[in-house]
């Protein structure tokens, strides 16, 4: 594959593999290369600096391979460092390249999803306290109420494959109780976290049929499609011959296993070994 027609995918781990997915359906023609920083997962606790660290050093490994656009499908990434890579990294070192996350493409719609004008927002501990989701809200939606829910051991029960036992019950059921209790008329929920998708039918069972839950792979993959609507010049240096390469930071095997669940087809990883 040629290696400057390609868009990047970036996550943390697993969860930007569910955004993919939606991606893929949504713009199937296009080449991607996706890349899970799994031996520094989960980034959800690290601090802004670290995060910013990581999550700079995997988008310029994108765009060593050739990608000209890159996608943060990861809130706590989106939430800690595109706003420096956007403002301070790419004018000054990369003027051509560009870098898109997740929560604005949300922000911008959310207001379409809630009659009550209240909605609920689950995410890692990173997310929620960066206030990202609130701030960016506002912007467009002034009126609404956003109350967030800090949900810490929903990613690593999710990556150890654990979500679906009895025993995870416990933390979805207590964070649920705690939103709701903060917020008894909401009526939607944003799952700010691209994991978090692979709980929705545990999450249906314990809510009431009224509140809705809000998952962003098909609310990014429409924004990114508008997106390449409005910039034929990143549109002309992308291949169109739907190829997909993963990488993985961490140990391929167990990337390849536990990819399928999240990706929903069989995936075939090679390993990169990032520097910091």
């Amino acid at each position: 594959m040629n290696k400057t027609n390609s868009i990047g995918v970036f996550d943390s781990g697993y969860g930007g593999l569910t955004v993919f997915k939606s991606i893929i359906k949504e713009l199937p023609e296009y080449n991607y290369i996706y890349l899970g920083d799994n031996a520094r997962a989960p980034y959800g606790d690290h601090s802004f600096e670290t995060v910013y660290e990581y999550t700079l050093e995997c988008v310029e490994w994108l765009f060593a391979q050739g990608c000209p656009l890159v996608i943060l499908a990861c809130n706590t990434a989106s939430a800690k460092a595109l706003r420096t890579i956007q403002q301070k990294v790419l004018p000054i070192k990369y003027p051509n390249h560009r870098v898109l996350g997740v929560i604005r493409p949300t922000a911008e719609v959310i207001g379409n999803y809630t009659k009550s004008n209240t909605i609920g927002v689950m995410g890692t501990r990173g997310t929620v306290n960066s206030n990202s989701y609130p701030i960016e809200i506002e912007k467009f939606y002034p009126q609404l109420k956003v109350v967030q829910q800090s949900c810490p051991m929903l990613v690593p029960l999710i990556e150890n494959n654990e979500h679906l036992t009895s025993g995870a019950d416990h933390f979805i059921r207590k964070y649920l109780e705690e939103l709701l209790g903060n917020a008894p008329d909401l009526d939607c929920i944003l799952l700010a976290c691209t994991h978090y998708p692979l709980l929705i039918p545990k999450l249906e069972r314990l809510l009431p049929k009224e509140i809705s839950l809000i998952s962003q792979g098909e609310i990014v993959s429409a924004s990114l499609a508008q997106y390449l609507r409005n910039h034929p010049e990143i549109v002309d240096k992308i291949g169109q011959q739907g190829q997909r390469l993963f990488y993985t930071s961490g140990d391929t095997t167990v990337f390849d296993t536990n990819a399928s669940l999240f990706f929903e087809q069989t995936v075939q990883s090679k390993q990169v070994h990032l520097l910091r």
